[in-house]
């Protein structure tokens, strides 16, 4: 039978070859799929694929493997990058300049351990700190930054710089004042303009420590807006450097999963939704579309609690609304695209 690539399930058989659109074959007949055979057809734009009939239940419980916990190296990696970029904000903050190698001694051994990671949506449930949210959002959006660049299919090379860029994205916070950073109450008029500033100081303190032009662009653009509405130079379309518009659509995301000293965390499908929403106006569309569609599958074997109460799990996304999957829940299940009235409230792992 024909499916589409997102209603693939752990356990499906292909009957014939999967190649991608310029003709490399992907994925041989007869293979039963896996979680990352899923997860790269998708990663390759493969639409649909003809799989043998499904002969038990229509959706299968999730594989152990798609919730596996993360394992305690990439747990020190990432705090040790958290360190790191504590470091540099101090350096700049007590008058001295940072050095390439202390960001990439920072921050490279986490890339380089994450690089095969298929459950990007795992990884960033598990890895969490008590660090401040500075400092982790840092970290998180180099992580986001690097693998959206792969998933735009650009080179190892490339994809760390991008990377690199997006862990020093924020570096000009170390110039605002704490007061400010951290109020937990609504900043006034003169407040938002201080904070605002920080990715000028950001692109100034790049460009004078490490004499990158194209990091310090990514700090100086990463707020700016395709409809010109961001900051601080009101910036739009074209004249967003690209590398600022992958940037912008990890910093939204990571923001948004994270909790603030003014508000809660937002729920991890609310975040798809309000970033598919902003990709009409603020952000790059196909930057948007292509974060959405490799993050989509990760939610499949996910635990989540709907807006009634009960308690299931992802078996399955709709290609038409990404946003409203299949749940299994005991032994039934439930079409989100046919309740209107019912949708998913929380996802963990």
């Amino acid at each position: 039978m024909r499916v589409h690539v997102l209603q693939l399930i752990v356990g499906d058989k292909l009957i014939s070859d999967s190649f991608n659109s310029v003709g490399l074959h992907l994925i041989s007949a007869g293979t039963v799929l896996d979680s990352s055979d899923i997860h790269m057809l998708n990663r390759h734009n493969v639409d649909y694929v003809e799989i043998y009939p499904r002969t038990d239940d229509p959706a299968p419980a999730p594989s152990q493997e798609a919730v596996r916990p993360i394992h305690n190296t990439q747990l020190r990696l990432f705090e040790n990058a958290i360190t790191g970029i504590k470091s540099l904000f101090e350096s700049i903050q007590g008058g001295s300049d940072i050095h390439d190698d202390e960001v990439e001694s920072a921050f490279n051994p986490l890339l380089e351990d994450i690089k095969e990671e298929k459950d990007v949506v795992s990884l960033l449930l598990t890895l969490n700190s008590t660090d401040d949210y500075t400092l982790q959002h840092s970290v998180q959006v180099g992580m986001l930054s690097y693998y959206l660049a792969k998933w735009m299919n650009k080179s190892e090379k490339e994809a760390h710089l991008i990377g690199k860029a997006g862990y020093l994205h924020d570096i000009g916070k170390c110039k605002i004042p704490p007061e400010i950073l951290n109020k937990p109450s609504k900043l006034t008029a003169d407040e938002f303009n201080e904070i605002q500033k920080h990715t000028i100081y950001g692109y100034d303190i790049i460009r004078k420590s490490l004499k990158d032009d194209t990091v310090a662009l990514v700090a100086l653009q990463h707020h700016e807006r395709m409809d010109g509405s961001g900051y601080p130079l009101r910036k739009s379309g074209a004249d967003i450097h690209s590398y600022s518009r992958i940037v912008a659509v990890a910093d939204v995301y990571s923001a948004m999963i994270s909790k603030r000293v003014y508000r809660d965390k937002r729920d991890l499908l609310f975040v798809l939704r309000e970033l598919h929403r902003m990709s009409f106006g603020e952000l790059d569309p196909k930057i948007t579309q292509v974060f959405i569609r490799n993050m989509i599958p990760n939610f499949i074997g996910k635990k989540v609690v709907l807006s009634d109460g009960r308690e299931g799990a992802i078996v399955m996304t709709n290609p038409s609304d990404f946003f409203r999957p299949l749940i299994k829940i005991n032994n039934q299940f439930l079409d989100l695209s046919q309740l209107v009235d019912v949708e998913i409230a929380t996802i963990w792992v």
